[in-house]
């Protein structure tokens, strides 16, 4: 008797639990359509089914990004992922032999603890001006330390996606970088177009990346080029121009512009 209710009472649980996680990938699947349009086909949709039923990431609440046809989960999904299953414990400790806090460059290693008796999840995470958007310029010790976080949670609970957070520059896109109808809004929501805008970015840290330069020099350059106090002070058009400008000159005469960029490095010091 108490076998057999035992047994309806597991096969109720699972049916029910089969049902929320249709439930969630139907919800966000609509959601995810509404968002990224036709950049939702079928492999997209095959996927977050996955993540509905595995991982129960909600689209809605922020859980998942798609970027270039692809998903990306993002910190706070993790970090809601840890405590649905009661992680027991994340510990953060700086790696001091790879932190270099005057050149902002900072390195973390994480390690997520699922339960009492577990020895540990290790990930490891780091940043500095040149694999970070220029808008979180200054916080790339926060930064360092939520892909270092983000790392070891992914390994603790097997996500095999990338998180946003740990592909730099690509990581403050906006979402209707997905959708070919809508058109990349300015970050201050003014009309008349800012540096904002998440292509003009990550096409400036490509090159600051491809070529190796200097990051701090290109921001300083790119603030005398537009004419402006901060960069955040310039159109889109502005940069834009010294975006098409830079590339330019990297690919024609490398060795000439880092001699201009050197040109600026007082201004870095002072700025320090």
């Amino acid at each position: 008797m108490h076998y057999a209710l035992l047994m309806h009472y597991k096969l109720w649980e699972k049916s029910t639990l089969t049902v929320s996680a249709d439930m969630l990938f139907r919800r966000n699947r609509r959601l995810a359509r509404e968002r990224w349009g036709f950049a939702i086909n079928r492999e997209s949709s095959e996927m977050l089914r996955c993540f509905s039923r595995d991982f129960s990431f909600s689209v809605s609440s922020g859980d998942l990004l798609l970027l270039d046809k692809g998903w990306y989960v993002t910190h706070a999904g993790l970090i809601r992922l840890a405590r649905r299953s009661r992680c027991q414990g994340i510990l953060v400790q700086p790696v001091r032999e790879f932190c270099d806090p005057k050149q902002s460059r900072w390195a973390f290693k994480a390690t997520v603890y699922k339960s009492r008796t577990c020895k540990g999840f290790v990930g490891y995470g780091d940043a500095d001006p040149s694999n970070v958007s220029f808008l979180v310029h200054g916080a790339e010790m926060r930064v360092a330390e939520t892909r270092a976080v983000n790392r070891a949670l992914r390994k603790a609970y097997g996500i095999g996606i990338c998180s946003v957070e740990e592909i730099g520059f690509l990581g403050g896109r906006s979402d209707s970088a997905g959708d070919p109808r809508r058109l990349p809004q300015p970050a201050n929501g003014s009309g008349s177009g800012t540096y904002g805008g998440g292509t003009v970015r990550d096409r400036l840290c490509q090159l600051i990346r491809r070529h190796q330069l200097d990051a701090n020099l290109v921001k300083i350059y790119a603030t005398d080029f537009c004419g402006v106090k901060t960069l955040r002070d310039a159109t889109r058009e502005q940069v834009e121009k010294f975006v098409a400008h830079l590339a330019d000159w990297a690919e024609k005469d490398r060795n000439a512009l880092l001699c201009q960029l050197k040109s600026y490095l007082g201004q870095k010091e002072g700025a320090a």
